[in-house]
């Protein structure tokens, strides 16, 4: 006997790629608070710029390994022959001034540090709790908020770089800051009853 299966159904902009479908399905959209996975997406959706987000999903792993775990210290205090060697690294986005970012943006977060909580600090655009939007397609989805302007201004007066609006809304699509899944895909039920957020 033939039973149908019913497909499931993403995001329109998820492909059929394993790791894309993955990260759509346990990790876009969910509300994430720790620090250090918070400043591990800033950078990464920073180096996205002017390229597709499957070429970072597919390199973040080695990211991983030559940030050693994103930590703090270690990439604020790289040095520029640091920078010389990461630039010759195939695994990474070999970007001269993304990979100076990448060194200025956690000098950046330690000075914020000092002074507050950034995960909290970030958070706080969006009021401290997740934004839950009920978009019917992928064409009602913005792609910069008057949210996510002002966390631009604010990360860069902060000294913070490679986070334009664009970029910062990308940041709080992925770490479930707005909950931008689509009513049609099979994640918006359970991140719009289990987030606790709020709809706009």
């Amino acid at each position: 006997m033939i039973t149908s299966v019913t497909p499931i159904i993403r995001c329109q902009w998820c492909s059929d790629d394993p790791i894309y479908q993955a990260y759509h399905d346990t990790e876009w959209g969910v509300p994430e608070f720790d620090a250090n996975r918070l400043f591990e997406k800033l950078v990464l959706d920073g180096l996205q710029a002017g390229l597709s987000w499957i070429t970072i999903l597919k390199k973040r792993e080695r990211y991983r390994q030559v940030y050693r775990g994103f930590d703090l210290e270690f990439m604020a205090n790289q040095t520029d022959d640091d920078l010389l060697q990461l630039m010759a690294d195939p695994g990474i986005i070999r970007n001269r001034l993304k990979v100076r970012a990448a060194r200025q943006n956690a000098r950046a977060w330690l000075a914020l540090r000092e002074q507050t909580d950034p995960a909290q600090w970030l958070w706080q655009f969006v009021g401290g709790a997740p934004r839950i939007n009920h978009f019917t397609s992928i064409a009602e989805v913005p792609a910069i908020t008057l949210e996510a302007e002002a966390m631009s201004k604010a990360l860069k007066k902060n000294g913070f770089s490679f986070v334009g609006p664009t970029i910062c809304y990308a940041f709080m699509q992925a770490t479930g800051m707005v909950m931008d899944h689509t009513k049609d895909c099979f994640r918006y039920p359970a991140l719009t009853r289990s987030s606790g957020g709020v709809s706009p």
